[in-house]
């Protein structure tokens, strides 16, 4: 399955995170969601787009009385996880501390995501008794 996080095209990570957020829903659902975030495409596009999901599997579709009800197979975390380690092998060569020190020094990190840098700082430095000089 890992292979197949790296085939999401844009339009189809869209339409998975509409399912993760909100949950199951049919394809006019999920068209509801994309035209409420401002995203204007077509009933079809959105079929087509969950088709392909579910052909990747990323999505699974039970049918329910008239229509099919799509939910995300795969969890956020997941493709998450995935995309960053692609990340990580194609501009750091794998080593996670050079991504994590750009994303400090160019993005606007709120304070609630500051402390929570801070405890997961002071938890591997209680883990490994590191003072954290190789974070």
């Amino acid at each position: 399955m890992a292979d197949r996080q790296y085939d999401l095209g844009d339009a189809e990570l869209e339409v998975l995170k509409v399912l993760w957020d909100e949950g199951p829903g049919t394809v006019r659902d999920v068209l509801s969601k994309l035209h409420d975030a401002g995203r204007r495409v077509a009933y079809t596009t959105v079929q087509t787009l969950l088709t392909r999901l579910e052909q990747k599997r990323f999505v699974t579709s039970n049918k329910t009385g008239l229509a099919y009800v799509y939910r995300a197979r795969v969890s956020r975390d997941r493709v998450t996880r995935t995309r960053l380690e692609s990340l990580l092998s194609q501009l750091y060569d794998g080593a996670a501390g050079p991504l994590v020190l750009q994303l400090v020094r160019s993005e606007r990190l709120t304070g609630e995501e500051i402390e929570e840098l801070q405890r997961l700082i002071e938890h591997y430095e209680r883990d490994t008794g590191d003072a954290g000089s190789n974070i």
